[in-house]
């Protein structure tokens, strides 16, 4: 009998049955408008029959009402009415498949420039990125940009998948100019070239998606479904210093349970077990873990990903905001913040800008003391002290916070080297904030 997991869809909330592999790949799709990102989706999970027949069943109705002779597989993505009414993708959309492999968790982002801030969201875990683009048009503006964003938040792979090859006839001169300007930008964004493959493919009718097409006799390497169940795929960093920001702090107060003390939170790197020396931040207080508990049990150790409650050997003032880390390998303690930031709002940042900045589980009040430099992800350049960061641009930039942040570089920690940055007046986000300097390439470009 299989193992199985249940998982529940972050956008709609349907919780999904999948075969248990010990090899999980969190991958993403990028690329510009109608480049038939949400097509090549349906298409993966048509193919690997990862649709249920009502799904199918529906799409093929909502096609045949449209007037299209063949079902249209962008329907079993888009999910939003607005979506299926304007043709695009304009929310993150999670989607959950298996093969005898590998086991997948899909987010299919926005192409529209105004939607990079989800394209940000979705990308902001992956492991690997589909970047799309249309084999008639080539490596575009958005191309460039959505590359950078992949580059910024330190996803480790690429796949270039060159769509609608089969609408320039599947003409290898065509895909193999794509193909080598690609790699060179990319290249300039400090990918390997080991870590970049590109694939000619048609979305629309399959070739290359899920098998090898006979109409690219010139094209020798993997279909996208083969790269996505072989590419090497890093594992969490448990060997990184152990880091939990705490959510909650769990006093039952119950006749069975009348001294219970529990910390409560998602452990965000390395690995922390009975015995360990912690440190709790930004107070520096030391002392020990005396239990891990789980939803399970209590357990003897747990590792990034798992949500636990700690139990600590001393009783130490500790509050929802509170970073539990490795007493011997701790963050810094800071209140400058020296960052780069995707800037994500229609108003501009201005130097001087007062804003809320929430790291892990703690949100304080912030100013914009400088803008550094903004790069230009279209020339890989950096521009020096701008008087502002746009809709969508990628700028260095310094923070002073109102208290002191416990952090590690973004290179070092996703969870912990990361923030966002809030509007004080109505709560939107404002920008996703790296700290340290993730676009090194870019950066030393300006010097």
């Amino acid at each position: 009998m299989t193992e199985t997991t249940t998982r529940t869809a972050p956008d709609s909330g349907t919780e999904v049955t999948l075969p248990v592999h010990s090899d999980l790949l969190r991958l993403a799709t990028a690329g510009s408008v109608d480049d038939g990102k949400s097509t090549l989706v349906g298409r993966l999970l048509h193919d690997t029959k990862s649709v249920l027949a009502d799904q199918l069943d529906a799409v093929h109705r909502a096609s045949a009402d449209r007037g299209l002779a063949t079902p249209d597989l962008s329907l079993l993505v888009d999910g939003l009415r607005a979506e299926r009414e304007q043709g695009i993708t304009i929310d993150v959309a999670y989607r959950y498949f298996a093969t005898p492999k590998r086991t997948f968790v899909l987010a299919d982002t926005p192409g529209h420039v105004q939607y990079t801030r989800n394209t940000v969201t979705g990308a902001s875990t992956a492991q690997l990125a589909v970047l799309l683009v249309d084999a008639r048009k080539g490596v575009i503006e958005q191309t460039r940009r959505h590359a950078a964003v992949l580059a910024l938040l330190g996803v480790p792979q690429l796949v270039l998948a060159v769509n609608k090859i089969d609408m320039v006839d599947f003409d290898e001169a065509v895909f193999t100019r794509i193909a080598a300007e690609f790699t060179e930008h990319a290249r300039a964004l400090g990918y390997r070239d080991d870590a970049v493959v590109t694939i000619p493919v048609s979305a629309l009718l399959g070739d290359n998606v899920v098998e090898r097409s006979a109409n690219t006799p010139w094209y020798s390497g993997p279909s996208l479904l083969e790269h996505l169940e072989s590419v090497p795929v890093a594992p969490d960093p448990h060997d990184a210093p152990f880091r939990m920001p705490v959510q909650y702090v769990i006093r039952p107060r119950t006749a069975e349970h009348p001294d219970y003390r529990g910390y409560a939170g998602q452990v965000a790197a390395g690995v922390v077990a009975e015995g360990d020396e912690v440190v709790v931040l930004p107070a520096g207080l030391r002392t020990r873990v005396s239990k891990v508990d789980t939803p399970d049990g209590a357990k003897p150790r747990a590792a990034a990903g798992h949500s636990v409650t700690l139990l600590l050997a001393d009783d130490v003032d500790i509050s929802r905001g509170d970073l539990i880390a490795a007493a011997d390998a701790a963050p810094r303690v800071t209140d400058e913040l020296d960052a780069t930031v995707c800037w994500l709002a229609e108003k501009p940042l201005n130097p001087g800008a007062k804003v809320l900045v929430k790291h892990g589980t703690r949100t304080v009040q912030a100013i914009v003391t400088e803008l550094s430099a903004r790069f230009d992800e279209q020339r890989l350049s950096s521009v020096d002290g701008p008087d502002s960061l746009q809709l969508n641009e990628i700028g260095r930039v310094r923070l002073r916070t109102s208290e002191p942040l416990p952090v590690d570089d973004y290179a070092a920690s996703r969870r912990t080297g990361s923030f966002l940055v809030i509007d004080q007046a109505d709560g939107t986000t404002l920008a996703a904030g790296l700290i340290g300097v993730p676009l090194a390439p870019l950066a030393a470009a300006s010097e």
